[in-house]
């Protein structure tokens, strides 16, 4: 159950934001093997100015993904591959995308987070009752 927050340091289409949230998505379940139908994304744009880096307003692209797991559930090797492969999604569709675009992946205990009003803490105890 994977949340996906990118935000992009300027405006783009909707039709941007859509390709965006939804490769995202693929490049999560294809590489972490995370469930598609529980796997949400939120894309988002910083306003016009609020955007910097080394100090100085970014004048090209730029660009944050947040990827939210929960903790112990992926491998070292998987986490490279999604977050080389989120960089490549940001490169591709953004151009001129600072390398100051950061993918980060935060793995949250599973009795911290869940959805549908369940820890994945308490899915996990379900599971193993059956």
């Amino acid at each position: 159950m994977p949340f996906i927050h990118l935000v992009v340091a300027r405006p783009v289409a909707p039709e941007v934001k859509r390709e965006l949230g939804r490769r995202a998505t693929t490049l999560v379940v294809d590489i972490l093997g995370k469930r598609r139908e529980v796997t949400a994304a939120l894309v988002e744009t910083a306003e016009a100015g609020a955007w910097s880096i080394g100090g100085e307003a970014v004048a090209g692209s730029a660009a944050h993904c947040a990827v939210f797991i929960t903790a112990g559930s992926d491998g070292a090797d998987e986490k490279a591959a999604l977050i080389a492969a989120m960089h490549e999604l940001l490169r591709a569709t953004l151009a001129d995308l600072a390398e100051a675009s950061y993918a980060v992946i935060h793995e949250i205990a599973a009795d911290d987070w869940g959805y549908g009003g369940r820890t994945q803490a308490a899915r996990r105890v379900a599971q193993a009752a059956r």
